[in-house]
């Protein structure tokens, strides 16, 4: 003998909140969008949930505006979906107002052409929370699907205005380099860098600098951008019988080619650059493979007069970019623990050589 279903009732105790007429109808089409939704998560789990969040979001939008609904109603909806889903934890009334502000963010257009239907739903909550201007969130959400940001990354990249920051060095690129690699190479730097990496933790010091450096290559690669691979540093380059180490050297995989950094405690001067152009001079000649474009400089400095960097770079044959290094603020007893750029610079300078090929 079949037993026919009954009709889910929304229930009245006495001096309970009486529901809009629409409500029941309402409760029981989400319900059937989430049991679809479900079973299209196999295919494409993360798009289906965020089409389904999106779509939510709208509709509670649409029922506020139309009927009036209150926080009060949101609330009622999250504890009714929850109690059907129980295994679905994305139902509390706090995810249900981030549906609305993310159908409110992306109101025009499908939400499939957009890139943050691609991206995970906390990382979505992030650049909600974070970002106000509709341009800068599709840019940070096409960036993390392009270099598989996780979320831990997205908000260091947010915090530290990676979106003003980017492609902002002064460089000689287009004058020195051949369309796209100019354009590329210029996307690839930015001004100024943030070395919160220095201040990771109070043991540095004690660990020794050379392998708290070491340590930390991740996390400077992850301030240098997506494509940069360590080579090495105080990588030895013989010239003329004499000795030179390059602080910090790099390949990026995209650009091809080799990336020279220079680290400066102070401010920069004209000086650097012609430095710089005798180390590209040499790692082209002595390191860079047929196949490979020409080496990039990169001068990081404390501080930078913008037109006596692009006077200095005047000329020069060799691309090369200046750019300023800023380090986060921090308590006094913190920053006395930790090594400063100056011991930065004379560690690396007396550091033995230490190679990785290519």
């Amino acid at each position: 003998m079949s037993h026919q279903r009954a009709k889910p009732i929304v229930q009245q105790p006495a001096g309970a909140l009486t529901l809009p007429a629409g409500y029941p109808n309402f409760l029981k089409d989400v319900k059937s969008r989430i049991r679809s939704a479900r079973l299209k998560a196999t295919l494409s789990a993360n798009q289906e949930l965020i089409c389904l969040y999106w779509g939510i979001g709208r509709d509670i939008l649409a029922r506020q505006r139309l009927e009036g609904w209150g926080t009060s109603v949101i609330d009622r909806l999250s504890a009714d979906l929850s109690r059907e889903f129980p295994d679905m934890k994305g139902f509390s009334a706090r995810n249900l107002i981030y549906m609305k502000m993310f159908a409110r963010a992306y109101a025009a257009g499908s939400i499939l052409q957009r890139p943050v239907a691609k991206l995970p739903w906390r990382h979505n909550i992030c650049i909600l929370e974070k970002i106000k201007a509709a341009d800068q969130r599709l840019w940070y959400a096409q960036k993390a699907i392009e270099n598989g940001w996780n979320r831990d990354i997205l908000v260091l990249q947010i915090e530290s205005d990676l979106y003003h920051r980017q492609g902002k060095a002064v460089t000689n690129f287009k004058a020195t380099l051949p369309a796209p690699q100019s354009d590329l190479a210029e996307q690839a730097m930015k001004d100024p860098y943030v070395f919160d990496f220095l201040a990771m933790s109070e043991g540095m010091r004690e660990r020794g600098l050379e392998s708290g450096l070491l340590d930390q290559v991740q996390r400077f690669l992850i301030e240098l951008g997506v494509g940069f691979a360590f080579v090495g540093r105080q990588v030895r380059l013989e010239v003329g019988g004499e000795d030179y180490f390059i602080d910090l050297l790099f390949y990026h995989l995209r650009l091809r080619c080799y990336v020279v950094v220079e680290l400066k405690a102070g401010k920069f001067k004209p000086e650097y650059a012609g430095k710089m152009n005798f180390y590209l001079s040499a790692v082209d000649d002595r390191l860079r493979h047929e196949d490979d474009k020409p080496s990039i400089g990169l001068i990081l400095c404390k501080a930078k007069h913008r037109l006596t960097a692009e006077y200095a770079l005047r000329g020069i044959s060799t691309p090369i970019g200046v750019a300023d290094w800023k380090a986060p603020n921090m308590p006094e007893s913190l920053r006395r623990s930790l090594p400063s750029v100056a011991e930065l610079e004379a560690e690396l300078r007396s550091a033995p050589l230490r190679r990785e090929a290519h």
